[in-house]
């Protein structure tokens, strides 16, 4: 039997020839699931044990919303300046470009014209994972661009929030972009074309403020965190307990703020059947 003893003693193998395990292969939900990543991007990036909306950015929403994930993009080259010459714990246009390398993003949206169910629909989607989703003049311009294409070319407009508000890097600038893409969508309403706004996982600040409020449908994903403020500083500046729930989809559904809630699967069929209902054309498939 010595075929079966160890020969030499100790570990053999080299430092370089150990294969460490693939990371990316398992996602743990806040919740303590844990699923395999190609089963969560086949489930639409949802936790299929307990339905948690992982967050996901505007590559994955134009996948999900557009016929074969075919689709124009609008804008694609506008970027953020500098005019204050902010600096915080780095300068502002250095902080512009390591969440451009990092994301491979120009800003914190992206907007597009696609079919959706064989119709034209113009889409703004935020994405969270540059510098929070903040919402700067690139921003509120891309936005106020895509409404614009939406009204020359009377196609349904959406926009997908995603945000933890204003960037303060352009202070009042930043601000601006509230009033500029309300009358955007003012325009949109007088015209009669339809403007779905879906929010997402967090949706807060500015982006609340303005055009996240103010579609013709008002829309959600489940246990998506929904406000101006947060909770914390709600709860300092009015002295109360807050319910359970604050500022929750549900808890907004509950309460009015919001038309109805969706999970992330049903989504494209829900938002067209919205806009064949509201043009009173023919139900799609």
């Amino acid at each position: 039997m010595s075929w079966f003893k160890r020969k030499d003693k100790g570990i053999q193998t080299s430092t370089e020839e150990k294969k460490d395990t693939p990371k990316g292969l398992w996602y743990k939900s806040p919740t303590g699931k844990i699923i395999d990543t190609k089963e969560l991007e086949q489930n639409f990036y949802v936790s299929p044990e307990d339905g948690y909306h992982v967050r996901i950015g505007s590559k994955e929403y134009f996948e999900i919303l557009f016929d074969d994930n075919k689709y124009t993009e609008l804008d694609a080259g506008l970027t953020s300046k500098d005019p204050l010459k902010f600096e915080d714990t780095k300068k502002y246009p250095d902080r512009l470009k390591a969440a451009q390398e990092k994301t491979n993003l120009k800003d914190a949206v992206k907007t597009a014209v696609g079919k959706s169910k064989g119709e034209d629909l113009v889409i703004a989607c935020m994405d969270f994972a540059f510098i929070g989703g903040s919402m700067g003049s690139v921003v509120g311009e891309k936005i106020a661009r895509a409404a614009k294409h939406s009204l020359d070319n009377k196609i349904p407009f959406m926009i997908i929030s995603k945000s933890g508000g204003a960037r303060m890097m352009e202070a009042a600038l930043s601000l601006m972009q509230l009033a500029k893409t309300s009358v955007r969508l003012a325009q949109l309403a007088d015209a009669g074309i339809p403007y779905i706004s879906l929010a997402t996982d967090p949706t807060t600040g500015g982006t609340t403020a303005s055009f996240a409020m103010l579609g013709d449908i008002n829309i959600a994903e489940p246990g998506a965190l929904i406000g101006f403020a947060g909770p914390r500083v709600v709860k300092d500046t009015t002295g109360q307990e807050l319910p359970e729930g604050f500022q929750t989809s549900e808890f907004l559904l509950e309460h009015g703020f919001l038309d109805f809630i969706t999970h992330r699967k049903n989504l494209k069929s829900k938002v067209n059947l919205y806009i064949d209902l509201i043009t009173n054309q023919p139900l799609r498939a």
